[in-house]
């Protein structure tokens, strides 16, 4: 049975108002309602492994999310961060911070990692998906005229693959291209299908 007919009768939520992740769930052809915008502190532990924090974040969203679940509803919370040198990068704050943050990718690699969070009333399962990403060096200009002419201030890691710093700077790409823009959609798809078993 298709996830579409299993899904049937199911009311999938998408808590997160990116661009992006609408654009990539619309992809699959399964129907979603976007959550009304609410407050949450994206916070998390100074001690924690930088690579159990897309996860920490998403699990942080789908808790503080303000309405009780109907027994046909299905929450989806996400939140992707930008591994480098073991560091953390989230959006960045301004054109500085932006500009900081690519030099320190240029030339490098890095991790990209998405937590995704489903929630029924019943049941709750969070995965992560991570991608390696390899930016060739990048000049002083090429970074402004990027910062410049795109502001990937909403971005973690403050760059969007799908933009022109995508096309002319990523040197390499092992795993999810999906990934790195917000939702790993195959292994949504997937998990969704196992999660509805449990419903």
């Amino acid at each position: 049975m298709l996830l579409h007919d299993k899904l049937a009768g199911i009311r999938l939520i998408l808590a997160s108002h990116s661009p992006r992740r609408r654009q990539l769930i619309e992809g699959t052809g399964l129907s979603f309602t976007l959550a009304d915008t609410y407050e949450y502190e994206e916070r998390y532990p100074a001690t924690m492994p930088a690579g159990d924090v897309a996860a920490y974040l998403s699990e942080l969203k789908s808790r503080t999310y303000p309405q009780p679940l109907a027994d046909n509803e299905i929450l989806v919370t996400a939140d992707t961060t930008v591994v480098v040198g073991g560091r953390v990068l989230g959006k960045p704050a301004d054109r500085d911070d932006a500009t900081a943050m690519l030099r320190l990718m240029s030339g490098r690699e890095h991790t990209v990692i998405t937590g995704v969070t489903l929630r029924s009333a019943r049941a709750t399962r969070t995965f992560k998906s991570e991608t390696s990403v390899r930016f060739r060096e990048m000049t002083d200009e090429e970074i402004a005229y990027y910062v410049d002419n795109f502001r990937p201030y909403d971005k973690a890691g403050a760059y969007g693959i799908q933009e022109w710093i995508g096309y002319v700077a990523i040197e390499r790409i092992e795993g999810s291209f999906y990934n790195v823009m917000g939702l790993p959609v195959q292994k949504l798809y997937t998990e969704l299908n196992d999660f509805t078993e449990l419903q």
